[in-house]
Order: C-alpha cells, then sequence, then structure tokens
C-alpha cells in the first residue's frame, strides 16, 4: 500500500472554490485530484452564464489562482469591470483549468458516488485516522475507485434545488408537473425564449434569482405583450428590496430599486405572503393553490412556473464519512452560529478556516457554498479563504491555517427564510461608508 502522506488530496468540484484549492495545494507542492461531475469546469456556472454577478473583478479571483495564471500569457479582465457567469467562466475559470499545474490532475464527467474510509465502514473507528479515504467516481458509465489521504468537498449546492412547496417538501402535483418548472435562472431572454413568451409565468422566490427572472421577463414583454407574471413569495417586499442607494455594491442596489419600480408600476402581479401546497392541471393549464393572509387561494391559469427557492446540500455520497451538521442550516456544525442569518450577514459573518471546518473523520472537509448548508450569505471570497486554510493544514502549516483574515462590508441582517436564496440587507449607511474605505466587497456569488 501506498504510504498515506504521499497520496492526493481530493476535490470534489470544479466550481471556483474547488480550482481555488487545487491552486493553493498547487502552490504547496501538495498532490491533488479534482473531480467534475460537468463536462467543463464551472459547468454550474454556465447554467446562469447570461447573468452577472455584483462586484468587480478584483473580488472574484483567488490569490494563489491569480499567481498561477500571472506566470502564463494569460491578460487579466478589467478590475473595475462587473463579470457575467459567461465572463467569469471564459476569462478566469476556464484559463485556470487549463494551466500546467492544473490541467492534468483534472477529471471531467466525473460524478463522486461515495467517499469513505478504506475497508471501514462508518461504525468502525480503530485504526480509522490511518487509513486512506477512497473514493468511487463514475466515469463514462464505469465505476473507478481511487485512494487519497484528505478530501475537500466543494461540490456546491446549486443542482440540489428547494422544491416549491411551503415548509420545504414538494408541493402535491410538483413532480407530476415538472415538466413546466423550471429550477434556477432561465435564459429567457435568450436560449429560452420562446418558452415564455406570450406566456403566464409565475415566478417563486425572493431573492436575486427571482429579481433577475422577473425583470427580464418584462424585458420579454415590451416584445411579447401578453407575456403575464406573478411572483409568489413569503416575505416582506420591503426586505427583498434591500438598500437600493445605499447598498455597498450599487449594481446590487440598483436591482432592488429596479424590481422595486416594477411593482409600483403594475407591471408584476405580487402575492404575498404566499404559501404555495398544490399543483393542479386545468385544460392543460396549472392551477396554483396556497394560503395567503390564511385563506386559501388559486391563481390560475399559469402556464409555466420558475423555482427560485435557493438550494440545500447533497450528503447522499457522503454516508460513509463522519459528519458533524447543524440540524437547522444543515452546514458545518462549527460554523453554524457563526453564518446563521438570523443573526448575520454576508459582511458580518466572522472569518473561519481549517479549524471551524474539520469533521469527525480525520482529514474530511466540506469547502465552499456547501459548507453554508442551506444558509444564503455564502461569499465566493469566503469559500477562497477556507480552502487556503485547509491547504495549509494539509501541508502541516498549522500557523498559515490558523491565520484567517477576510475583511468584508457590513450589510444588515439576511434573509431568516433558509429555503429561498436572497443574500444581504443593509447596514446603516455611515457604517458602509466606511466599510468602504476598510473593507473588501464581494459578491454572493459561489
Amino acid at each position: 500500500m501506498e504510504n498515506l502522506q504521499t497520496l492526493p488530496v481530493a476535490i470534489i468540484g470544479a466550481g471556483p472554490v474547488g480550482l481555488a484549492a487545487a491552486a493553493h495545494l498547487s502552490a504547496r507542492n501538495q498532490r491533488f485530484i479534482l473531480f467534475e461531475a460537468g463536462p467543463t469546469v464551472a459547468a454550474n456556472i454556465l447554467t446562469w452564464k447570461h447573468v452577472r454577478i455584483f462586484s468587480p473583478w478584483r473580488y472574484n479571483i483567488d490569490k494563489a489562482a491569480r499567481a498561477i495564471l500571472s506566470a502564463t500569457d494569460w491578460v487579466g479582465p478589467d478590475e473595475d469591470a462587473i463579470p457575467s457567469g459567461e465572463e467569469l467562466y471564459e476569462q478566469y475559470l476556464l484559463p485556470l483549468s487549463l494551466t500546467t499545474p492544473l490541467k492534468s490532475h483534472i477529471h471531467l464527467e466525473s460524478r463522486v458516488i461515495s467517499v469513505g474510509r478504506k475497508n471501514l465502514d462508518k461504525l468502525q473507528s480503530r485504526g480509522r485516522e490511518k487509513l486512506p479515504f477512497t473514493v468511487q467516481v463514475i466515469h463514462q458509465g464505469s465505476v473507478k475507485q481511487f485512494e487519497a489521504k484528505a478530501v475537500i468537498d466543494t461540490s456546491g449546492t446549486w443542482l440540489n434545488p428547494n422544491p416549491l412547496g411551503s415548509g420545504g417538501v414538494y408541493a402535491v402535483g410538483e413532480i407530476e408537473n415538472r415538466n413546466k418548472i423550471f429550477y434556477g435562472i432561465p435564459n429567457i431572454l435568450g436560449e429560452h425564449k420562446d418558452r415564455y413568451k406570450n406566456q403566464s409565468v409565475l415566478v417563486v422566490g425572493s431573492g436575486h434569482s427571482s429579481i433577475q427572472a422577473i425583470i427580464e421577463l418584462t424585458k420579454l414583454k415590451r416584445d411579447y405583450p401578453q407575456t403575464d407574471i406573478h411572483w409568489v413569495l413569503r416575505k416582506d417586499l420591503r426586505r427583498v428590496y434591500g438598500g437600493k442607494d445605499d447598498d455597498a455594491l450599487p449594481a446590487r442596489g440598483a436591482l432592488g430599486k429596479q424590481i422595486e419600480n416594477l411593482v409600483l408600476e403594475g407591471e408584476v402581479g405580487v402575492y404575498t405572503p404566499f404559501q404555495i401546497h398544490q399543483i393542479i392541471t386545468r385544460e392543460e393549464k396549472l392551477g396554483i393553490i396556497g394560503f395567503q393572509d390564511g385563506q386559501e387561494k388559486i391563481l390560475t391559469p399559469i402556464d409555466e412556473i420558475i423555482c427560485s427557492t435557493g438550494s440545500r446540500p447533497d450528503f447522499s455520497f457522503l454516508r460513509e464519512v463522519r459528519l458533524s451538521v447543524d440540524p437547522a442550516l444543515e452546514s458545518s456544525a462549527e460554523i453554524a452560529e457563526l453564518i446563521d442569518p438570523n443573526i448575520h450577514s454576508c459582511g458580518t459573518v466572522r472569518p473561519h478556516g481549517e479549524l471551524e471546518l474539520r469533521h469527525p473523520d480525520k482529514d474530511f472537509y466540506i469547502a465552499g457554498s456547501k459548507s453554508y448548508g442551506r444558509a444564503p450569505t455564502f461569499l465566493m471570497a469566503t469559500g477562497y479563504e477556507q480552502v487556503r486554510s485547509i491547504a495549509a493544514a494539509i501541508d502541516g502549516d498549522m500557523n498559515a491555517a490558523k491565520k484567517v483574515e477576510l475583511n468584508l462590508p457590513e450589510t444588515g441582517v439576511c434573509s431568516t427564510d433558509f429555503e429561498e436564496d436572497s443574500c444581504c440587507g443593509v447596514a446603516p449607511k455611515a457604517k458602509i461608508e466606511q466599510n468602504k474605505k476598510d473593507a473588501r466587497i464581494v459578491s454572493c456569488c459561489s
């Protein structure tokens, strides 16, 4: 058997945080192997490539990744420009994945189906820490098995959307009508135009994904006037609008102002607070049954539903790993109090690293948006700092692992509804102005 310490570190998921983990391990001459389920790195980002994030480029590139790219003929983007998902992929993530330190270690179309300790199931404790992890992967229809001295799960939550039903469960009839439900952010003005033009469309959710969809639907309506827009959410609209002019991120504030104007102008039919319980079909149309102000209500006729209610982590392939997960947030247990959106915004989460992200199985970590579970407060820069600390610990540099530094702007209290993907509120203007001088401002994009 190969010596444990000579084995590679297995990274699950080649999104921004997974690639950053690879960059930090490479910088420390640590062997690694990176598994990505999609046909390309950052495959999830390409599903929302038409969406522009809130923060400029200078806050979206990991330091170790930048160092690797700077050693090539890579020309960095305008630091003050705000990228779309497609630009994030084409100008940063794809070039990073093609660099010499990373390229040969990335396995695409390789979906991880199981992680555990070699020859030990979850019940057995004796000698557990001395054994390597085994990582089983499906690639081109065949199962392959790899050994690793450590595992960093950065697979995210994007592929596990929350359902439409209130209480975090599927509404009655939701599964049967999935062909008329889009989970996530459709490209309404692009490849999905024909699906929504001149249709009665219901958007469900109160976060930036739902706002993005509604704004694009109103643009579609200019060319296709019979397009009818409805919006169901569970919270007060004033919280959805956010900080507007006082928002530390102007692009995010502009989104809040834009959606407020559309509502005031009557461009959108709003139903709040509304809890969806059932979806029925009536002459090829959908009827949405729910409760508003304690009274049953039916929204009909609806042709299409856009579900933007956030997402949740998938632990199914970690059944044989000893995890410590918060029962409410489904986050890594030790950071639950740090990220609880009942208390914290994106900007008030205390910096945390390897120490807080440990699980009972030694050298197993969950990082990135998945480490936050259902909490909607994750920041890309937070994930970069997480994996920097984890890479240092794996390398035995505990001083660097403990020195976790990340200054973020105070942006108020986030949504208390864990099932929706809203990000942040806003702090008093004076505090924001101070943070503009002193702190990093980053997007809520994983």
